[in-house]
């Protein structure tokens, strides 16, 4: 079944579990019984859309539960409350657990080869502050927002774009919103389902307070001057983050409202009382009452967790604190569990493409140089030392469980082999050494690698080190560079970094109706190109055009992925630009198959005991629905 009938089904499938009837439904959330009996707010049957999404709690094997409680988070700085829209993954069209799109805030869509997509909204349904949501918020985003320039200056996100155009939009009711494309736009639905998705809609009551449409330019500078803002977009910038969450006075759609305003030590997140969703009872989700972020030095979260000073915390744990987390289990009361993560490569090396120095970018682009890299990592010692024999070699590549797995993918240039490395390095005619056994650059500097780092992995530092020792019996010497994120990206966006250490591919469990982009370069973020994928992404205006054939061709690829007329014709891309990157080593992975250690409070229920913690598609905990989940009070 093509990818355009199998939407459609899913889409009418799950909308007819959305249209059954509900039980009677009477219990108001004791948070909000005090403002329902003092009139300040509707009761449950008005609040809720007249057809709530009911989510199906004995299919996904969950009990119904009971109202209130707050659930406790442990996060390392104020930008993490945007995590709360990652977990709460309220979405026009989400991905389910079996991670196919199915509808969400609306009430169904209808997907027409991928060149026209129609959205029904739920009649009823409002914001967080109780104002309808209607088209007028769509249209709003598209004219106000998407197509005015100061508000948009680089023009249309890429995901609206189909061979370079943008799509007609047309509002024929206030329930529906239609884009049909000239060309197929198989990005469309993915982004609008992600973790940080695109947001097709604004709450206009809101914003036009301060449009210049709507307020007239000298009021609107007038404001911007008042609010010490740059000018009026940059003050509805502000107020408009709805990723970032911290405007508490931006209406949200998500199951928790923010209600604090950074900076803060500690963020409380109340239950939003117009949240479309319901248990099959017909009772209103969450089920939480409110969500308790605190924030903390990175360091202390796990020292924090292992407390007891979190419900329910995945965030800043990696593998290696699961003996920590383990041994204190019993006296701080919680469960440690272990999540399956789906990446191409736990950690993996990204040969910057794209740096500075002329001498580097030369070796960098040299296939022998990255071939050789990768014959000399030892994956079994990474396994066993630093792994506990828990994981599996790998090269970066999409895992056994995708449909798109080919074995010959997994094991290119991973086997352990000093000598065919060696042979590689002396090919490309690196064979004069220094006294210490280093080989010499042309120019005679020594073979000296700088891996930047992010610093936030012991992970990452231990399998460092157990690359230094089997890189230097080849003649390279590997240094660390640890700085925080952001100057991490500046020098490897600016060519200053000649490699850095991140995970590879993002989802290791891709289908072929899913975007390749994480193979192409597309995107500035993409670290062993960083400057190809910005003059991508910023549509010629920035960075620097592909410039060797294999960069080329797998741009190329995923221009014709994007046209590609059915999934047949998809797979056989997605196989070509997986192929290369095998035989390239553009990125270098070690192994794959890690897991993930998941904290939950004994006091917690509906959390699954295996689940799958990936950032897309998943969400993290949202492709769980945390609304589901709830507290039991008697349990200590």
């Amino acid at each position: 079944m093509r990818r355009p009938q199998r939407a459609l089904c899913a889409a009418l499938a799950f909308a007819a579990l959305a249209f059954a009837p509900l039980a009677s439904a009477n219990e108001e959330p004791p948070m909000l019984k005090e403002a329902v009996a003092a009139g300040k707010l509707p009761p449950m049957a008005q609040r809720l859309p007249e057809k709530p999404l009911v989510v199906p709690l004995g299919e996904m094997k969950r009990e119904s539960g009971r109202y209130g409680g707050d659930m406790r988070m442990v996060m390392a700085r104020d930008r993490d409350i945007r995590m709360m829209v990652v977990f709460g993954y309220a979405r026009l069209v989400a991905y389910d657990l079996k991670l196919q799109f199915v509808p969400d805030i609306v009430e169904s869509f209808e997907n027409a080869g991928d060149r026209e997509f129609t959205f029904r909204l739920r009649p009823g349904h409002r914001w967080s502050d109780g104002h309808p949501f209607t088209s007028e918020d769509f249209r709003y985003y598209w004219e106000d927002v998407a197509n005015n320039k100061a508000l948009s200056p680089i023009g249309l996100p890429q995901a609206l774009l189909a061979d370079g155009k943008g799509p007609k939009v047309s509002f024929p009711d206030p329930l529906t919103v239609r884009y049909v494309w000239e060309s197929p736009n198989p990005l469309f639905l993915p982004a609008i389902a992600g973790p940080s998705p695109l947001f097709l809609y604004r709450p206009a009551h809101y914003l036009r307070k301060f449009h210049a449409r709507y307020l007239g330019e000298e009021e609107a500078k007038a404001q911007a001057a008042k609010a010490k803002a740059r000018n009026w977009a940059g003050l509805h910038h502000k107020k408009d983050e709805q990723y970032r969450f911290d405007n508490p006075d931006l209406p949200t759609l998500e199951p928790w409202v923010n209600m604090t305003a950074p900076p803060a030590t500690r963020f409380v997140f109340h239950r939003n009382p117009y949240f479309h969703r319901v248990d099959p009872s017909g009772r209103q989700l969450p089920y939480i009452d409110r969500v308790v972020m605190g924030i903390a030095d990175e360091k202390l979260v796990p020292a924090k967790t292992g407390a007891g000073e979190a419900d329910l915390q995945a965030r800043y744990l990696r593998f290696d604190d699961y003996t920590f987390l383990k041994k204190n289990e019993k006296r701080s009361g919680y469960e440690v569990r272990l999540w399956d993560t789906v990446k191409g490569s736990q950690i993996a090396l990204h040969p910057n493409l794209n740096v500075e120095d002329p001498a580097w970018r030369k070796l960098m682009r040299d296939v022998r140089f990255r071939r050789a890299l990768s014959l000399a990592v030892n994956r079994h010692e990474i396994n066993q030392v630093v792994f506990f024999g828990l994981v599996q070699p790998s090269n970066n590549t999409v895992l056994p469980a995708s449909p798109l797995y080919e074995p010959a993918f997994r094991a290119a240039w991973t086997r352990y082999d000093l000598k065919a490395a060696n042979a590689l390095l002396d090919e490309i005619g690196l064979t004069t050494r220094d006294a210490n056994g280093l080989r010499l650059l042309p120019d005679g500097r020594p073979l000296e690698i700088v891996v930047d780092t992010a610093g936030e992995s012991t992970e990452e530092t231990d399998v460092l080190e157990l690359i230094r020792d089997s890189w230097r019996q080849v003649g390279i010497a590997l240094y660390s560079r640890p700085s925080q994120r952001e100057i991490f990206r500046k020098r490897v966006f600016s060519g200053q970094s000649m490699m850095s250490v991140w995970s590879g591919l993002d989802n290791g469990l891709a289908t072929a109706d899913m975007s390749p982009e994480a193979l192409a370069p597309v995107k500035q973020e993409q670290l062993q190109w960083p400057m190809w994928g910005n003059h991508v992404e910023s549509r010629g205006k920035g960075g620097s055009p592909p410039d060797i054939p294999e960069a080329k061709e797998l741009l190329a690829l995923y221009e014709g992925w994007q046209k590609a007329p059915d999934s047949a014709e998809r797979t056989k891309i997605w196989k070509r630009m997986l192929s290369i990157h095998a035989e390239q080593q553009f990125i270098i992975g070690t192994v794959t198959g890690n897991l993930q250690p998941v904290v939950v409070s004994r006091a917690m229920r509906n959390v699954p005991a295996k689940g799958l913690y990936n950032w897309d598609p998943g969400a993290y905990f949202g492709i769980h629905r945390p609304d589901t989940f709830w507290i039991d009070r008697g349990t200590n």
